[in-house]
């Protein structure tokens, strides 16, 4: 009864009225709403570059599909009964007039449009149905591999437009240092399949290709994987980029070998100055770096070898990586990718070096990241014996001038010991003839580490005199004491 209904009351409007409309209308879908035909966009190659040639894979265009959550809105020529809005459940399911429950999920709007038309037109003459997306559900994505917090995320849309990569790397807290963003999978279920695209972030970096940056489509999976090895000229690149290595984080280490305080420190980052839209004056935040933590942990010793330090890293794999670091180089060509940026639970070896290098030692002592003073004990015939606190790679003769200088009645100013403990607790004893007129030179002069003790022993002249002393002292207290009892009988005598 129905049918006939709706077949009388639409008869002379579907065949006389509307015949030039159909005609164009029924293979269109209208959509006002822009998210419903926005599509990745495609990755095309770039021209070639001089000095690097990008090779870029390009990314299959997939429309939106419905899930549970999207809004959207139905319309049905001359049926106003049978439009208005509809909400996918979560079983992907929209509820219509005369056909019940529909799975809409896994479907474009154009897809459930021409379902709708094959449905309905066991109802209606040639029915023209148009499905809208008003209000698209938030996205659920992965990522995976180098990147600090790596989870499932749930992604709103912003003014009408889909998350891009770049977005959820930066909602995931930014990628590791040894992250490889050159070789990033996009995988994506496309009907069914899987699909893995290539992406290539450091395109974007280089050359600002916006199209390796691609918007993200629900249950979208990103694996970023390691790069092994990683070379530290392009860590300052990646701190600098929005989605890159997080300066906002402190993270923990530890640092053994050659420093005065070995042992497992919490690293902030690091405050410097900086110029932000052509004013002074601002500050900048940089990830912690080496030389941080080597002042946290207060400072190599003079005995550390600078040329071989060893950064061991964990990837996400759990695979270890040794980065070796020479700080000598960042000392005499200023090349600051050798001060490299730390990661979450890097541990730092400093070697101890085979032969000290006098001529170098100044230069080691005068780096940000040797200790600041170290703590020698003067002991013996100085004027003011005790600990001082004197600069890195202070020779002998300035301690004991720090100290007061010699006792210049009793000091032996020829000779001096010099008792150092050793780092596996031994303790050497030198027996130094001191020049305080010459340099810093191992025989003489040498420089001083944390902790050294000298000692000044007396002239013999004055350990003679303390010997006499000594062996008199007894008897000149019972010869005092004998004058002390004649004194007292004296008192009675009068």
């Amino acid at each position: 009864m129905l049918k006939r209904i709706f077949l009388k009351k639409t008869r002379n409007s579907f065949y006389f009225g509307t015949i030039g409309l159909v005609s164009i209308l029924t293979n269109t879908t209208f959509c006002f709403y822009s998210l419903a035909q926005e599509s990745p966009r495609s990755l095309r190659p770039v021209e070639e570059n001089p000095r690097i040639t990008q090779k870029i894979q390009s990314i299959e265009t997939t429309n939106y599909t419905l899930g549970a959550g999207d809004r959207i809105s139905v319309s049905v020529f001359q049926v106003a009964d049978f439009s208005g809005e509809r909400l996918v459940l979560a079983d992907g399911t929209i509820t219509m007039p005369l056909l019940g429950m529909i799975k809409v999920a896994g479907l474009t709007t154009g897809e459930l449009s021409d379902l709708l038309s094959k449905r309905y037109a066991n109802f209606l003459k040639r029915p023209i149905i148009n499905v809208n997306l008003l209000s698209p559900r938030p996205l659920q994505v992965a990522i995976a591999g180098e990147i600090n917090n790596p989870g499932s995320y749930t992604l709103a849309l912003s003014d009408g437009k889909f998350p891009l990569l770049s977005d959820l790397i930066r909602s995931a807290g930014g990628i590791t240092t040894v992250a490889d963003i050159r070789q990033i999978e996009l995988r994506r279920n496309v009907r069914g399949t899987q699909k893995i695209w290539t992406l290539n972030l450091w395109d974007l970096i280089l050359f600002g290709n916006l199209a390796q940056d691609v918007s993200l489509r629900d249950g979208d999976q990103i694996v970023i994987p390691t790069k092994d090895p990683i070379d530290p000229n392009e860590l300052r690149q990646l701190a600098d980029a929005n989605f890159g290595i997080q300066a906002d984080r402190e993270i923990s280490v530890t640092v053994i070998g050659e420093v005065n305080r070995p042992g497992s420190y919490k690293v902030s980052p690091d405050t410097v100055a900086g110029l932000t839209g052509g004013t002074t004056g601002t500050t900048k935040r940089q990830p912690p770096r080496l030389t941080l933590a080597l002042r946290f942990s207060g400072g190599i010793k003079q005995t550390a070898d600078v040329r071989r330090i060893t950064v061991n890293r964990y990837n996400r794999d759990g695979s270890l990586q040794a980065l070796n670091i020479d700080l000598w180089n960042l000392l005499q060509t200023g090349n600051i990718e050798e001060d490299i940026i730390l990661q979450e639970g890097d541990m730092i070896n400093i070697p101890k070096v085979d032969e000290i290098n006098v001529s170098e030692a100044e230069a080691l002592a005068s780096a940000s990241f040797s200790a600041a003073t170290i703590r020698v004990n003067v002991v013996g015939e100085v004027e003011k014996p005790g600990f001082v606190e004197i600069p890195p790679n202070t020779p002998l003769n300035q301690a004991i001038a720090a100290a007061g200088g010699f006792d210049h009645q009793r000091a032996d100013a020829r000779t001096v010991e010099l008792l150092r403990l050793n780092g596996d607790g031994s303790v050497t004893r030198r027996e130094i003839k001191i020049d305080l007129a010459q340099g810093i030179t191992p025989e003489n002069n040498p420089s001083l580490q944390n902790n050294d003790v000298i000692f000044v022993e007396r002239n013999r002249l004055t350990a003679a005199g303390d010997t006499l002393s000594t062996f008199f002292s007894p008897i000149g207290a019972a010869v005092g004491g004998f004058f002390s009892i004649f004194n007292i009988f004296s008192l009675f005598g009068r």
